[in-house]
């Protein structure tokens, strides 16, 4: 056994009296010689601009004495992920040495080799205080030990549960990977039988403490009663894995329980009877999957299909955001990989809700020792979180933005999606249609399984608490799934499989029982771990990353394993689809600790009957009114472009790699000023002039007052950002993310069912279908004040919409920056006097209930006609007007484009309104939908005209080439102001 710890420190790199040291502990089990370890340690650093220092343990790993590598050092910080948890730097430094050593011929290819990763801070003068050491590690992924030299000794101090020596591999985790079926406690087979004839209290208490506290299931007492009179009906007691099973199955997180329940007087659910019923009735031929699979397919051409797929991580993120939003997106990008025989990811897209401050400090427990994570920090590490996962697989993230509210600070709103793209037929099927045969082997290729990710699902399903396990957070590792991907694709082209879907919520139970509705049969002893002595359950309900299950022809086998090792991807075959009805899992190979039917598994949950209560929104109190002379208008103006959810977020965007794969047109910054855009288009077939249009819209504020108009909005905001970039409004699919809070609420049921109905009612005015969808119901946070005050904290119900659809030719895309001077300044559409929860009462204060309505009919025939201005090519630039309203809108686009305009106001076409003493406010800052900002040159003004004869338009300016924007008789202000106060740092 050979045992090294190797530190690495930059030269260069102090900062005051700090220094940052990466450190690599290597276990090699195999005993090499001395000379080896310098070797080794020399992979490692830049003799030039690195030192490097290493110690060798013994086989019963006695400490040499340790010192600081750098002298000056007085204390250290040594920071590590916990055992089970992705070590992405471990594995990169596993890989090489084992690829050095066997290259070198020091050892043979089946020599077992194990690394981790940690990185030491080291420090002069006091030691940190607890409150300090804190600020520096996150105790649910990684574990800490405080270093310090006294009497010229080195002594450590655990600053953390985790009792790990010093960077060294404990033999216990050292061990081979294998699967051992054991827990403390348990059976021989590491299954524990579960009592569920107790009392109705006694099983709540098991729901929401879980079996021996291991974690919440979620389950409601109706189901509890219905898991025990099946098991009792089969003469025994449930093991706790078949309880943890039906808790995953059946949790609001993978069967949707509110939304596809009765409420009230409709019987079929909010699902089907309005976001599925659209869709059917709508009966669009560009449809070819919807609400069937991973991801929702749409027709592109003759040759391709494209899919998209949009999830949220919310509770994940909150704990860990780093791990919970860069697992989030490479598990969108699973979904994608998993529709069909297997797609790929093309694009990538988020939208992120969080506070920009907490009101005060929270805790997740009663004597306030766990305190929530500040939202700065959230912010920093979702977006650094989907930075990693887009970037380092290869995936460009063409399209997002940010929303700030403070009830965000509970728990924030990440969503993450991905757009692929898969052949309409491969190997002459149809790519869309997938299904495992009698007989096919279960396959599972990818991450191995560790303790990271359990209850996943159910955690997600509750509000989140001091009783959420730190268990559920995953963290990712892209270059695997990359490989995997990659590997994915090439066995689908040569028809290696049959079925394919990703491990996500749930694990293996979910992706081997969703797949093996007909019947299965599991061998667990043959899953590849993270960790030894893992319990049968944790294995199976592990939402460990990176991995797909298949449904592979035994006759296939060698083959598919060839592949998959010409990616170095793991892959294990672990039992096979039959026809028996019958979920069964056996560990070992023949001791059987799961067997029930898998009708139960899929459809015993007892349905509720839900019922709403009518919500009665709060009378908005008129502020203090702010006076319309010019010179405030100018201040209001440049302060409305300056709020978090107007300002630009191209320090956002510029961490976003958006032009690997080639393949963007429209970009997600635009023009000489590089504003963030609405929509993007891509061109995902470079030999096709036919290109992909994104775009989203997003709902929230409104809903304060009604979420029927809340959720009309978004819809019209995604299709009018998509239409104004040049997607063909009669190509189009919608997507919807539904984001509730304390979802058992008759009045927040009310609001739901509202905007379950708008999205019916609008989705089939624009005649635009729904293909895919998600639901969070619980983003509330539940803990303690620093008073020791119970609260609870709940996210505004808010509603993603996204639109995916195509743009017949890449070269008629517009982008939003205006283009020369001269050309003419159009507005299509009505300006009303919807001022209610915009942003700019929000900002002023001042006192309207008019949140913005949207005439889908009025709207539709406008979005056509603005489509054949399209296709005639003389649009040059085009911006949708959303939060801020208009004068924010045209803002942007001359801040874009770097040129000036002058314009009327009394031009602009305006409903009736009683506030006339208001008018220029309401022209400016009104959210009214439907409208777009659009420029055209001069010499196309007659057919422009003619194009929209029957619709509210008006001329109301022309660009200019002095840099201002000058509103006639009302304010002239700088561009360079507008620029200055758009880009203000949120």
């Amino acid at each position: 056994m050979t045992n090294i710890r190797i530190e690495v420190l930059n030269k260069c790199k102090q900062v005051g009296n700090r220094w940052l040291v990466n450190v690599y502990s290597i276990y090699i089990r195999e005993k090499l010689p001395s000379k080896l370890h310098e070797e080794i340690c020399g992979l490692f650093y830049n003799k030039i601009i690195q030192n490097c220092r290493y110690y060798f343990y013994n086989e019963d790993l006695e400490e040499v004495q340790y010192d600081f590598i750098e002298p000056q050092a007085e204390w250290g910080l040594e920071i590590s992920f916990l055992p089970g948890m992705t070590d992405n730097v471990g594995n990169t430094a596993k890989q090489i040495v084992r690829e050095y050593l066997i290259s070198k011929g020091h050892i043979d290819e089946d020599v077992y080799i194990k690394a981790r990763s940690s990185k030491l801070i080291l420090g002069k003068g006091s030691i940190p205080t607890k409150d300090d050491i804190k600020q520096e590690f996150n105790p649910i992924t990684e574990y800490c030990t405080l270093i310090y030299k006294e009497n010229g000794n080195c002594y450590r101090r655990h600053c953390s549960k985790q009792n790990t020596p010093l960077g060294v591999i404990p033999a216990r985790n050292a061990g081979i990977y294998g699967s051992q079926c054991r827990g403390t406690g348990m059976t021989e087979s590491g299954t524990k039988p579960v009592n569920l004839n107790v009392s109705d209290q006694e099983l709540e208490k098991i729901s929401r403490n879980g079996i021996d506290g291991n974690g919440t299931l979620g389950l409601s007492l109706a189901a509890m009663k219905a898991i025990k009179d099946y098991f009792n009906k089969l003469g025994r007691d449930p093991y706790d894995i078949e309880l943890e099973s039906l808790a995953q199955t059946w949790s609001e997180h993978c069967k949707h329980n509110i939304f596809c329940s009765p409420i009230d007087e409709i019987k079929d659910g909010l699902y089907a009877h309005y976001i599925k019923r659209a869709t059917r009735e709508i009966n669009s031929d560009i449809c070819v999957s919807v609400f069937s699979d991973n991801a929702g397919g749409i027709i592109f051409d003759d040759d391709y299909l494209i899919v998209d797929k949009v999830e949220t991580h919310n509770s994940p993120s909150a704990l860990d955001p780093f791990g919970g939003a860069m697992t989030g997106a490479l598990g969108v990008n699973r979904d994608i990989l998993g529709f069909g025989k297997g797609a790929v990811p093309i694009m990538n897209t988020y939208y992120f809700c969080f506070a920009k401050k907490a009101k005060g400090k929270f805790y997740r427990d009663k004597e306030r020792t766990d305190e929530i994570l500040p939202p700065k920090y959230i912010m920093k590490e979702v977006i650094h979180g989907v930075n990693v996962a887009g970037n380092c697989s290869g995936i460009p993230t063409q399209l997002g933005s940010v929303y700030f509210d403070d009830r965000f600070c509970g728990k924030p709103l990440v969503f993450v999606g991905s757009v692929g793209i898969i052949p309409r037929n491969i190997n002459n099927a149809p790519s869309h249609i997938k299904r495992p045969k009698n007989g096919d082997k279960i396959v599972i290729i990818g991450g191995r399984v560790g303790r990271d990710g359990i209850h996943g699902a159910t955690f997600s399903s509750e509000a989140l608490s001091g009783n959420s396990p730190s268990t559920v957070v995953q963290i990712g590792d892209p270059i695997t799934q990359r490989k995997l991907s990659n590997a994915v694709i090439q066995a689908r082209d040569l028809g290696l499989y049959n079925a394919i879907t990703d491990n996500g919520a749930g694990g293996l139970s979910s992706s081997i029982g969703e797949m093996g509705k007909n019947g299965f049969e599991v061998d667990l002893s043959k899953v590849p771990l993270k960790n030894d002595g893992m319990a049968p359950w944790e294995i199976w309900t592990s939402e460990s990353q990176e991995r797909m299950t298949l449904a592979v022809p035994e006759e296939n086998l060698p083959a598919f394993k060839q592949i998959m090792k010409k990616h170095d991807v793991e892959v294990s075959v672990i039992g096979k689809f039959n026809e028996s009805g019958k979920a069964v899992v056996k560990c070992p190979e023949e001791t059987v600790i799961m067997d029930m039917e898998t009708e139960f598994l899929h459809d015993g949950n007892p349905r509720m009957h839900l019922q709403t209560k009518p919500w009665l929104s709060p009378f908005i109190q008129a502020g203090a009114s702010r006076t319309g002379n010019p010179s405030f208008l100018e201040v209001e103006l440049k302060e409305m472009l300056s709020r978090p959810n107007i300002c630009s977020k191209e320090f956002i965007v510029v961490q976003y790699d958006h032009e690997v794969q080639g393949s963007s047109v429209l970009k997600p910054l635009q023009g000489k000023g590089r504003v963030c855009s609405e929509a993007v288009v891509s061109r995902p077939v470079l030999s096709s002039n036919k290109g992909v249009v994104k775009s989203q819209g997003f709902g929230s504020s409104y809903g304060e007052i009604d979420t029927y108009h809340m959720a009309a909005c978004a819809i019209d905001t995604a299709i009018r950002n998509y239409v104004a970039a040049g997607g063909d409004i009669n190509h189009l699919a919608l997507l919807d993310n539904f984001c509730w809070c304390d979802a058992y609420n008759p009045e927040r049921l009310w609001q739901l069912k509202r905007a379950a109905e708008a999205c019916y009612d609008f989705a089939t005015a624009f005649q635009t279908p729904f293909i895919s969808g998600k639901d969070s119901m619980f983003n509330d946070f539940k803990g303690y004040d620093e008073n020791g005050k119970e609260v609870m904290i709940s996210a505004p119900p808010s509603l993603l919409i996204s639109a995916i659809g195509v743009i017949e030719n890449i070269e008629n895309a517009v982008s939003l920056d205006v283009k020369m001077p001269g050309d003419l300044i159009y507005v299509l559409g009505i300006t009303y006097d919807e001022l209610g929860r915009s942003e700019y009462q929000l900002y002023s204060g001042m006192g309207n209930n008019n949140v913005p309505k949207v005439d889908a009919k009025s709207a539709r025939k406008l979005y056509e006609r603005y489509n054949l201005a399209i296709k005639d090519g003389i649009i040059a630039s085009a911006i949708a007007p959303n939060l801020g309203g208009s004068a924010v809108a045209l803002a942007k686009s001359l801040i874009a484009g770097g040129l000036g305009v002058e314009i009327d106001l009394s031009l602009v076409p305006v409903g009736k309104t009683q506030n006339t003493d208001i008018i220029n406010k309401i022209i400016m800052f009104s959210e009214s939908q439907s409208r777009i900002l659009v420029t055209i040159a001069p010499q196309n003004q007659q057919r422009f005209e003619e194009l929209f004869k029957g619709i509210a338009f008006s001329c109301i300016g022309k660009v200019t080439e002095e840099k201002t924007l000058n509103i006639k008789d009302i304010l002239k202000v700088d561009l360079k102001d507008l620029g200055n106060s758009c880009r203000s740092i949120v």
